[in-house]
């Protein structure tokens, strides 16, 4: 039996499973976010629950671990922030613990269970309030120490013109300390940023994208660049990644004809020409951070036999 968690900035969600088909949701407690031995409460407290002690502990969490340093950048979480994570949870709570990345669970759900079943190389890309993604190979993800394979957001990869007819656009200050990433302008925040660029008017991204689906000429228009903006980048990561399957998580993957926008234009733009879908919104709705925790912590059991 493997103990499941799935850590935000806002919650800390557990489960627990014994097989892919058997994974059971559990509670759903704030996450502790100055006090480390708090942190560290809760999940005992959620592991004391279980039904048998777990053999292990798999973790999907927002943040990135260094692969080298083996320590976790978590700015939304100041008390985990800089650790050695897996060892100092491993450490109080008596067990071997596993840690991946929210995007990274993301794809091993998708890959294992949902929309990438039966393709070898799967990408999971998030659109939310940020641009994320991780990549599976095999049923393994490649991130399987930590690392940033994958994200696909982060780096000087926007073009300066975009949009039919073409529009400049600045490359924005990203997050990441960089400029021009596809973060910038292809996540929540970026769709309300080239909004007010484009049309001096502030929207929420929820705003822009239903004025678009009921016809607003403006709205069209920041949907056409933004599109534009993100597909060429989205395209030369399926390229360089060989993925036959792009599954969509994140808020804006509920808006089904955005994601089908993009898959047109991917599919224009990728070497490869796919006469399917290729990004797609993904099929696992309901927890695919647990999902994909569960995944990882059962497949290192698989391995360990």
């Amino acid at each position: 039996m493997i103990a499941c968690f799935d850590i935000g900035g806002s919650a800390i969600k557990s489960a627990y499973a014994r097989t892919a088909d058997e994974i059971f949701t559990l509670s759903r407690e704030v996450t502790p976010l100055q006090s480390f031995d708090h942190f560290v409460s809760v999940m005992k407290n959620a592991i004391d629950g279980l039904p048998e002690r777990p053999e292990r502990i798999a973790i999907s969490i927002t943040g990135v671990i260094d692969p080298e340093t083996h320590r976790i950048t978590c700015a939304n979480i100041p008390c985990i922030d800089g650790r050695r994570l897996a060892d100092d949870l491993s450490d109080k709570l008596g067990l071997p613990v596993l840690i991946a990345n929210d995007a990274d669970c993301f794809a091993l759900a998708e890959a294992g269970l949902g929309a990438g079943r039966g393709h070898r190389i799967v990408l999971g890309a998030i659109f939310g309030t940020g641009i994320g993604g991780g990549l599976v190979v095999d049923g393994r993800l490649i991130n399987a120490d930590g690392g940033f394979a994958g994200e696909w957001g982060h780096g000087p990869a926007v073009a300066l013109r975009a949009g039919d007819p073409p529009v400049d656009i600045p490359h924005f200050d990203c997050g990441c300390g960089q400029r021009g990433c596809v973060d910038s302008v292809g996540a929540a925040r970026g769709m309300e940023r080239l909004h007010k660029l484009l049309h001096g008017v502030s929207l929420t991204s929820a705003q822009i994208t239903a004025r678009w689906e009921e016809g607003d000429v403006d709205a069209a228009r920041t949907i056409d660049v933004l599109v534009d903006l993100v597909s060429s980048p989205l395209a030369l990561t399926i390229n360089i990644t060989g993925a036959t399957i792009v599954p969509v998580g994140g808020g804006l993957s509920k808006v089904p004809a955005l994601i089908e926008a993009i898959d047109l234009t991917v599919r224009t733009r990728t070497l490869r020409r796919f006469e399917r879908p290729l990004v797609v919104p993904g099929e696992l709705q309901i927890e695919p951070g647990l999902i994909g925790a569960a995944l990882l912590g059962l497949g290192a059991g698989e391995a360990g036999r």
